[in-house]
């Protein structure tokens, strides 16, 4: 004789397999920075698209991560923007997708990176219960802190505090160093007959120097390298 589970039974486990996480999705211009008051590993090499969501309200740091045709050189340049806080209301299995509210292809991103405006959308097409709010975190470009020695904000720390549950929406963000810092040695640079000018200055000077005598193809190269030294 075969054996029968009980009706409650099977309405238990009918129930708990109802119960799935939804998913945010977002595009490669975007990047995760946090969730709920926890930092997001991703990098700009290892993109991460989509985040599980169980069922509750959730506080998700977002910042808009692009590519751009730098206005002075034929080379590419990163434009960032400070992180934004979308507040998510998940009330269900659902299927959650974020983009620029001007749509799929964002026209000018240096403008748009200055105050981001997203919209999120459902699959179903249902409404979405949600809020975004933009902070004042700010983190120096790459460049910039090669050149200047100064020390970077620890963005990705800075918005897990502003999603955690208690947090405020609105984040007043005070630069928090870190250790990642990129040392050029002066000594280590053989400098060819017209480095002469550049006898007697800092670290900084003769990297601004070299940097202005480079090539292309040199720059990615030394781009590349500092890049994982961080």
């Amino acid at each position: 004789m075969k054996s029968l589970l009980p009706i409650s039974s099977l309405l238990v486990l009918l129930g708990s397999a109802s119960v799935f996480a939804a998913d945010l999705n977002i595009p490669m211009s975007f990047e995760y920075l946090a969730l709920d008051g926890k930092k997001v590993e991703s990098s700009v090499f290892n993109h991460k698209s989509s985040l599980e969501l169980a069922p509750g309200t959730h506080k998700i740091a977002i910042r808009y991560h692009e590519m751009v045709e730098d206005d002075f050189s034929d080379s590419q340049t990163f434009v960032k923007s400070s992180p934004f806080i979308v507040t998510l209301e998940v009330d269900g299995d659902h299927q959650y997708y974020l983009q620029a509210a001007e749509g799929k292809v964002v026209k000018k991103p240096k403008v748009f990176a200055q105050n981001p405006q997203v919209v999120l959308t459902r699959a179903d097409k249902a409404q979405v219960n949600y809020q975004v709010t933009n902070t004042n975190i700010e983190e120096e470009s790459f460049v910039s802190r090669l050149f200047s020695g100064n020390q970077a904000v620890d963005v990705s720390g800075t918005a897990a505090t502003a999603t955690g549950v208690a947090g405020a929406a609105a984040v007043a963000a005070t630069p928090a160093p870190t250790s990642a810092q990129v040392a050029v040695s002066a000594t280590s640079i053989t400098a060819p007959t017209d480095a002469s000018k550049a006898t007697g200055a800092n670290p900084q000077q003769m990297l601004q120097y070299w940097w202005l005598q480079a090539d292309e193809k040199t720059r990615k190269e030394f781009m590349s390298w500092a890049i994982s030294q961080l």
